[in-house]
């Protein structure tokens, strides 16, 4: 067996068409991933197959290619853009002669270098003993035996089964901490859900955008750079769109083709912030030639992770790149369906804020309310929801409340306070409407 480097940083990236030629952006994609972990690319071999090889994925010839290659450049590790079962994975790495690496390891890779939480490092620290499990043969074909002579007798194991055991009792431990952290975090959206904010979640593939259009909105502070899985860690802010009030924006993790199951069964939590959203804005890098199949990509990721359904807007971001004017677009029904924004200039942002309002508060209507001082509780939760937009008290002790908030919301409001909402005027016409 050969030494392993402790890093690679020339590589030989492979691409497979399986019945099929390879797509020149998979494999343009395929060397941002490899850059963003960190390596340089020295050479690329191209390769295309009715099916996979059993032995060697590429085939015996093409794997002789590999070798040729990575020898040539000098390269330190082989990365293949397809998941390699762990034979053809061993098979590949015996004939090279360097670490052959496919595309599930290479994302986990990323994903470790990027985690900053407490909580994101525990995701993938999970993600990588799952996709380890199945290769542990690679490192330890040397021990394959049970220990014996004077003082070296153990309990029987070979320590390929002492560490599948120590590697699956971490997976617990692992699990069961992040289950901990799931409840905390179902904790603060049962809150949200109590005092009921809209939640709108950022999705979308990976560097279209999201943490920089995240920030524009919010005026936070979340890490941005050019290169894919920038962040990780799911981050939550308060968002106050104009007649809408407080709302919750919520970035999640950039999605990309193929995302390995690991990575998507460790991130579960994270990705119900998603799940649970009442709006997802779908961020689409509009200069990126191939935005449809990623939008396709994205979508089938949702329906993975059971959010298919929730309302979804799409949000075209980086026009000062692909020259698009600034837009709305919107259905028969009059519903923004597609903005068109830059996250950079500012441009559209606007716009984006007047959609989001549109599909979170769809039936929004203006109250003014004539609350008695038995009605203090009403009051108190107007307040709590971000509801009220002016107060007068009157000479009886009582309050006439001007306020803002969703129709549904405001009837049950009143039917639970026993208070008659069905009576209060409207407060652009002063007649009176029936809450419903």
């Amino acid at each position: 067996m050969f030494d392993r480097p402790g890093r690679g940083e020339r590589a030989v990236l492979v691409g497979v068409g399986i019945g099929r030629p390879v797509d020149p952006a998979d494999i343009e994609e395929f060397r941002a991933l490899a850059g963003s972990a960190g390596t340089d690319c020295a050479g690329v071999v191209l390769a295309t197959r009715p099916r996979p090889d059993p032995k060697y994925f590429v085939g015996s010839g093409k794997a002789e290619e590999i070798k040729a290659c990575a020898e040539e450049a000098q390269a330190d590790v082989v990365l293949v853009d397809r998941t390699l079962s762990p034979s053809q994975e061993r098979n590949l790495e015996k004939l090279v002669g360097r670490r052959v690496i496919d595309r599930n390891g290479l994302i986990l890779d990323i994903f470790a270098q990027r985690a900053r939480s407490f909580e994101g490092k525990l995701q993938v620290e999970l993600a990588q003993l799952t996709h380890l499990s199945t290769r542990l043969v690679r490192g330890w074909t040397h021990l394959e035996r049970q220990k014996g002579g004077i003082g070296l007798r153990g309990p029987g194991e070979t320590q390929l089964e002492t560490d599948r055991r120590l590697i699956g009792k971490r997976i617990r431990t692992l699990r069961g901490r992040l289950e901990k952290l799931a409840l905390q975090r179902d904790t603060g959206r049962r809150v949200r859900r109590d005092v009921p904010v809209p939640t709108v979640a950022l999705v979308g593939y990976t560097n279209a955008g999201k943490s920089t259009l995240f920030n524009a909105l919010t005026g936070s502070s979340t890490y941005v750079a050019n290169q894919l899985f920038a962040t990780l860690d799911p981050t939550v802010r308060r968002l106050r769109l104009e007649r809408v009030g407080e709302t919750v924006l919520a970035d999640t993790v950039g999605f990309v083709r193929e995302l390995p199951h690991e990575l998507v069964a460790a991130f579960r939590s994270t990705l119900l912030e998603a799940r649970e959203s009442d709006l997802l804005l779908h961020v689409v890098d509009s200069a990126d030639p191939a935005r449809h199949e990623r939008i396709a990509q994205v979508r089938e990721v949702l329906r993975g992770i059971g959010a298919g359904e929730i309302p979804e807007l799409l949000v075209f971001n980086k026009i000062d790149r692909s020259g698009e004017p600034a837009r709305i677009e919107r259905d028969a029904d009059g519903r923004p369906v597609q903005v068109w924004c830059s996250a950079v200039t500012g441009a559209g942002l606007a716009e984006l804020r007047d959609a989001i309002g549109v599909w979170v508060k769809p039936d929004r209507v203006a109250r003014t309310l004539r609350l008695p001082l038995s009605a203090a509780a009403l009051r108190s939760e107007l307040y709590r929801r971000d509801a009220v937009r002016a107060e007068r008290q009157r000479d009886d002790g009582g309050w006439d409340v001007d306020v803002e908030i969703d129709a549904n919301d405001l009837a049950a409001l009143a039917g639970r306070h026993g208070f008659p909402a069905e009576n209060a005027p409207d407060r652009q016409s002063g007649e009176k409407k029936r809450v419903a």
